[in-house]
């Protein structure tokens, strides 16, 4: 969108119609965005300890678009006699300014499996991936043919140990008879194995998803993982994904209508420059 209103501009700019084209387009390109999300939200509404993602959007003036020795914006409310004295500069556009997750308790579920575990309050599991430590609240756990507690991907889970090798931190267990305290001890025929790993990063939106339901902690964001010792382990229980099915589909009728109503403006506008364009054309 940006590119071809740089474009139009720099070819004699836009019609008063054309300006507000590009206004609506904005607004239609951010309900497309919003749609997306939303649908990405209901398509993992059974996903083991999915968050929700929610699309966030700002107004963006275009008079920032300018220096200002090229176009100056009065410091007073806008109206039809001094639009033109604005060259346009106080069109306002819609622009996404990122996603946000929604980290808030998923609803907790029996499953009866001894190797199933969910998190209650802020914590995350520790997991060591071939690309490194990742957080995860998937606690659908499983034993590997080497003996190790992993997840469902095949993951080894680590052991508490923040900064050390997490090699050296992973759980080694002979069967399945292994119970997990509230606090996260793992114990295996009464004898301790150690304590799970459960942490949190100081901020929530370090967090960037990196598909399975697991995170890692964002590049050159300022933030430390610390222990989450207010988070207890329910064991035999899985946390389901926090997406509420009837509200997303909500907002998908209403991101949907918005999306609509966008086209409408766009092809009324369209409409105003053709009968301009003739109009002229008779003159």
């Amino acid at each position: 969108m940006w590119l071809a209103f740089s474009t139009i501009k720099e070819k004699g700019g836009l019609s008063v119609s054309s300006k507000g084209i590009f206004t609506a387009l904005s607004g239609a390109m951010a309900q497309t965005q919003r749609l997306d999300t939303i649908a990405n939200n209901i398509a993992n509404a059974n996903t083991t300890s999915f968050k929700k993602d929610e699309q966030t959007f700002r107004e963006y003036l275009t008079a920032y678009e300018k220096p200002p020795d090229v176009i100056q914006v009065p410091r007073v409310p806008a109206s039809i006699e001094s639009f033109y004295n604005m060259q346009g500069g106080d069109r306002a556009l819609v622009e996404s300014s990122g996603v946000f997750t929604d980290f808030s308790q998923g609803i907790v579920k029996p499953t009866g499996n001894t190797l199933d575990l969910a998190i209650e309050g802020q914590g995350f599991f520790e997991v060591l991936t071939p690309q490194g430590v990742r957080l995860t609240r998937n606690g659908a756990l499983n034993i590997s043919a080497e003996g190790l507690l992993v997840t469902r991907d095949g993951h080894p889970v680590l052991r508490e140990g923040l900064g050390q090798d997490p090699n050296g931190r992973m759980i080694q267990v002979s069967s399945r008879n292994v119970t997990f305290s509230q606090s996260g001890e793992i114990y295996e025929g009464g004898e301790s194995l150690g304590r799970l790993s459960l942490v949190r990063p100081e901020n929530l939106e370090a967090l960037q998803k990196v598909g399975s339901s697991s995170y890692r902690l964002r590049e050159n964001f300022q933030a430390q993982l610390i222990p989450a010792d207010t988070a207890q382990v329910q064991q035999g229980f899985l946390e389901g994904s926090n997406v509420n099915i009837i509200k997303e589909m909500t907002d998908m009728i209403g991101a949907s209508r918005a999306f609509e109503s966008a086209q409408q403006t766009m092809k009324a506008f369209d409409q105003m420059d053709a009968k301009l364009v003739n109009e002229l054309a008779r003159r």
